[in-house]
């Protein structure tokens, strides 16, 4: 209970610091809005259903990677700007890294539920089905991306995040992709050992 409580005080604290000197608060709110839900979701849930710490850890971790994208938009956070300089990119890619934790996250949170509610037994299948599951979020969320990018103008395009590569779309989905194979096929294991000792 003590480790959940300080991941959750680590959560609170990295959102207000995140909100404080914001590029844009329009884009912030759109970054952060799915950890804020996701957030809710789990206090709301807590007595029912309590997922490992290892899974936590990566819930909050996804979570922290949303809201430094709200607080300077995804396409101009400093350190990956340094990174695209250094090595010559053409882009800031921070967006990537969200777009891999969108798989990542995901996959443990869907594979967690599944074990422990042996929802899918046979683990190719299950790890087949909580890939498929990463993917179709990722998709969805580049829908949702597209939707408020037509609707909301320079903000919108803040949130989309394009930066000028017609291929954006496809390689987040990519990202997310690898992020969820990365999940499944190398972390699979480490979290087992965190549900054992529930």
């Amino acid at each position: 209970m003590k480790f959940h409580i300080t991941l959750l005080v680590v959560f609170v604290l990295s959102s207000v610091l995140s909100f404080i000197g914001c590029k844009e608060v329009f884009t912030w709110f759109l970054e952060c809005i799915p950890a804020f839900i996701g957030v809710l979701v789990l206090i709301f849930t807590y007595n029912k259903f309590r997922f490992s710490n290892f899974t936590y850890i990566v819930i909050l971790l996804h979570c922290l990677i949303l809201i430094i994208g709200g607080h300077y938009t995804y396409a101009e956070v400093p350190l990956f700007d340094w990174i695209k300089e250094t090595f010559h990119q053409q882009r800031n890619n921070y967006d990537k890294v969200g777009h891999f934790i969108q798989g990542f996250g995901p996959s443990l949170i869907i594979r967690e539920i599944f074990v422990r509610k042996n929802v899918v037994n046979g683990k190719k299948w299950r790890a087949f089905i909580v890939i498929s599951i990463a993917l179709a979020i990722s998709a969805f969320y580049e829908l949702i991306e597209w939707f408020v990018s037509v609707n909301s103008g320079e903000s919108g395009d803040a949130f989309l995040g394009t930066q000028g590569y017609i291929w954006d779309t496809q390689s987040d989905m990519l990202t997310a992709l690898i992020g969820a194979f990365v999940a499944v096929l190398l972390f699979g294991s480490i979290q087992d050992k965190s549900i054992k000792k529930l």
